[in-house]
C-alpha cells in the first residue's frame, strides 16, 4: 500500500472512529464576544443576559432596519497595525527571544499554551466613533507526526483573544457581567476566530500543511452598542469610552496532540468608524 493508499485508509478509519461517538453530545466552547450579533449570540446558552441598548437619537435609520444603526454611513478609518507569533517546539531553548515559544511535550500527551500580550495597538483619544473591528490574517506552518505502530488523529486548537484596557473600565463599582468581578480596566473579548484542526495519521506518518485564511469582523470586537448590551455599561459610559485612549492587545491560547512542530503567525488590524 503506498503513502496516499496509508493516508486514505486512516481517513475511512478515523471517521468510523468518530462516528462511533456521534451520539454522544457535543459541548461546544463558549466564547463570549461582541463580534456575535444579539440574535446569532442569544442562542447558545449560558451567555451573561442582555439589556436593550437604547435608541440612537442621532440615527436617520433603526436597529431594526440596518443592525448598526451607530456606525451606519460612517467612514471606515484605520487605525492600526500588529501581529503575533507562536513557536511549538520540542526544544525552545534556541528559539528566537522575540518569538512566543511553548516546548511540545511527546505524544500522545496533549501540549496546552497560553500567552499574552504578544502585541498591541493603543489608540488615542477620540480614534473611533462607536466600533472597534478587525482583520485577522493566520498563516499557519504545522508538521503533524505518528511515530505509534496504530493510527491517530492529530489536532490543533488555536483561540485568539483579545485584552482591551479603557480608563473608563476603571470606574468604581463596574463589574463584568462575564465574569461576575470588577474590570479593573480591562476586558477580555473573543474574535469568533477559535479553530480546529484534526489530521488523520497512519502508523509511522508525517505530513506538513501549510494554513492560510483571513477572518474579518461580524459586529465588530467592542462597539458602543455591545458595552451597553453585553458590558452593563450606561449609555453614557459607552459613549465616554470611545473618548478615551485605548490599548488592545493580543493573547494566543491553545492545545496541540501530535504535532511535531509549528509556526504560528497572526496579522491583525483595526478599523474604526
Amino acid at each position: 500500500m503506498n503513502r496516499l493508499s496509508q493516508i486514505l485508509a486512516a481517513g475511512a478509519i478515523a471517521s468510523a472512529a468518530l462516528s462511533v461517538h456521534a451520539a454522544a453530545p457535543f459541548a461546544a466552547p463558549q466564547e463570549y464576544s461582541p463580534d456575535l450579533p444579539l440574535h446569532a449570540s442569544s442562542l447558545s446558552a449560558g451567555r451573561p443576559a442582555r439589556a436593550t441598548s437604547p435608541a440612537t437619537a442621532s440615527s436617520s435609520v433603526s436597529e431594526a432596519d440596518v443592525g448598526d444603526a451607530d456606525s451606519f454611513g460612517r467612514n471606515l478609518h484605520w487605525l492600526g497595525l500588529t501581529d503575533m507569533s507562536v513557536q511549538l517546539s520540542s526544544d525552545c531553548t534556541s528559539a528566537d527571544p522575540s518569538v512566543a515559544c511553548q516546548t511540545l511535550s511527546a505524544a500522545p500527551a496533549v501540549t496546552t499554551f497560553h500567552f499574552s500580550d504578544l502585541g498591541h495597538i493603543t489608540l488615542p483619544e477620540k480614534a473611533t466613533n462607536s466600533l472597534l473591528c478587525y482583520w485577522l490574517s493566520p498563516v499557519l506552518d504545522v508538521n503533524y507526526g505518528n511515530s505509534t505502530a496504530a493510527t491517530v488523529v492529530a489536532s490543533l486548537r488555536i483561540n485568539p483573544t483579545l485584552t482591551v484596557e479603557n480608563p473608563v473600565l476603571s470606574t468604581p463599582g463596574l463589574i463584568d457581567p462575564t465574569t461576575g468581578l470588577p474590570f479593573g480596566g480591562q476586558l477580555l473579548t473573543a474574535m469568533t476566530s477559535s479553530q480546529r484542526f484534526q489530521v488523520p495519521l497512519p502508523a509511522g506518518i508525517h505530513i506538513s500543511e501549510r494554513k492560510r485564511d483571513s477572518a474579518v469582523c461580524i459586529a465588530g470586537f467592542l462597539s458602543q452598542k455591545a458595552l451597553v448590551e453585553t458590558y452593563g455599561l450606561t449609555s453614557d459610559q459607552a459613549k465616554d469610552f470611545f473618548k478615551k485612549p485605548t490599548t488592545v492587545r493580543l493573547n494566543l491560547a491553545g492545545s496541540a496532540q501530535y504535532v511535531d512542530a509549528a509556526s504560528l503567525y497572526f496579522g491583525f488590524r483595526i478599523i474604526g468608524d
